[in-house]
């Protein structure tokens, strides 16, 4: 049996993506509160539901000798996150330049709504070579909705 974390697309914005999951066990610690480390995995997990939603994977952005490199993570954790709650989990492009990326996070309980956390990830495009680099214009207006 697998267990398959679904996207939810309710958002009317083009800039932002949602995915909706239930709080594993694994992801807890002795208390059943999310371990902290878990919410950049969820931020990734929704970045990708972010690209999956408009045709497109990291996959893909790879292929083209590119890729986005994490240079600065952070988490504002607001209430406790707890074992088998379903959250939703919405990622917006906060802002593209020439060769960064910044995404914004929040963290709500899919039921009640309450805001559990935020917070914002910033890419920088890195080639092969692991230089920074231009992101490819086609992938710049993607990412901006254009």
């Amino acid at each position: 049996m697998s267990i398959r974390r679904t996207p939810v697309t309710e958002s009317p914005n083009r800039n932002e993506e949602q995915t909706s999951f239930h709080v594993r066990y694994a992801e807890t610690d002795a208390m059943g509160i999310v371990h902290h480390a878990n919410y950049l995995v969820w931020f990734e997990e929704a970045r990708s539901a972010f690209m999956r939603a408009r045709g497109t994977s990291y996959t893909a952005f790879e292929a083209e000798g590119v890729a986005l490199a994490v240079s600065e993570a952070r988490v504002r954790y607001i209430a406790s996150a707890r074992y088998d709650r379903r959250v939703t989990v919405t990622c917006r492009v906060e802002r593209v330049q020439s060769r960064k990326i910044c995404f914004a996070y929040t963290v709500t309980d899919a039921e009640t709504g309450e805001l559990l956390a935020t917070g914002e990830t910033h890419h920088i495009c890195i080639n092969r070579q692991g230089r920074v680099t231009r992101i490819p214009p086609a992938w710049q207006q993607l990412m901006a909705g254009a």
